[in-house]
């Protein structure tokens, strides 16, 4: 398969799971709160957190559809995120992926509810028997702790805390890198460990998965500040200038537009180069490279 066709078919299969999950068991009214959520949740997207968690278990030789309800449940807490940064109350953001944001749908109420809920029904997701039973009990639990230490306090809530913070404020280029690295990374990291754990990797293959997604997590925070200026609205999917706009500290603005174009390539090269551990790395290196010149 080519890189394009593998992504489509990862996002294929990552949807139609979706949709069997955030599914109520019983209407008892609240049907509205599932309609928000897949309002969301099925607004497209790139779905790259569950393409690498489903990449790498298959480079390391295991069974993709063990890794799919983590893979789902990696992206419906990436999607409560989003949510939760359109609001008013953080980045007042009215588009995301080309539409209108939840809340300007459903009301910010709502989508505060609708984030909860789909973080809530992350962790359901990644526990219930019925969902892993081809993984080991062990397993499990070292990917819902991971799960839950990427996406916390220590993860991506504490670099939506320093993002809140740096705003009107010039920050270091090294506050920068532990925002982003919280903020951004944090998932990114997460998603290519869970692939390695249900997969089975040897500590090597994990090393190297983690640097792998250190060096891409970084470049695509780069490249999103790139595209905060030099990108098209339509084609980006969310208006263009907000950073600017809402006073926050950016690549481009501590280290320059052409730096940061050189760093974006730098930085995908480096994760391509990061995967001698794995026999055949799949889709991985090209997938890296890929994203030096994305423009969405």
């Amino acid at each position: 398969m080519t890189l394009n066709e593998r992504l489509t078919a990862y996002s294929k299969l990552v949807e139609q799971q979706l949709l069997t999950y955030i599914q109520p068991e019983e209407d008892k009214g609240q049907g509205i709160i599932y309609e928000a959520c897949r309002y969301s949740a099925m607004a497209g997207g790139k779905r790259l957190r569950p393409a690498l968690v489903l990449e790498f278990c298959r480079v390391c030789g295991g069974d993709q559809q063990a890794a799919l309800p983590f893979a789902c449940a990696l992206e419906m807490i990436h999607t409560y995120s989003l949510i939760h940064d359109d609001l008013p109350c953080m980045d007042d953001d009215d588009l995301r992926r080309g539409k209108p944001t939840n809340h300007k749908v459903y009301g910010e109420a709502t989508a505060v509810l609708a984030g909860d809920g789909l973080l809530n029904l992350a962790f359901e997701t990644a526990s219930d028997p019925k969902n892993t039973a081809m993984v080991s009990a062990e397993t499990q639990v070292q990917a819902i702790r991971a799960l839950s230490r990427a996406s916390g306090m220590d993860g991506m809530i504490g670099g939506q805390v320093l993002d809140m913070a740096a705003e009107e404020t010039r920050i270091s280029l090294d506050q920068l890198k532990t925002l982003q690295e919280l903020k951004t990374g944090a998932l990114i990291g997460v998603a290519a460990q869970l692939g390695c754990l249900i997969g089975r990797a040897s500590e090597e293959q994990m090393a190297a998965a983690l640097e792998y997604a250190r060096c891409i997590g970084l470049a695509f925070q780069i490249q999103d500040d790139i595209l905060d200026i030099e990108g098209d609205a339509e084609t980006f999917g969310k208006s263009i200038g907000s950073d600017a706009e809402n006073g926050k500290s950016t690549y481009p603005s501590l280290l320059g537009l052409e730096r940061c174009h050189e760093l974006v390539h730098e930085l995908s090269q480096q994760a391509a180069d990061a995967l001698t551990p794995f026999t055949d790395a799949g889709i991985l290196p090209e997938l890296a490279l890929s994203l030096a010149d994305r423009q969405k």
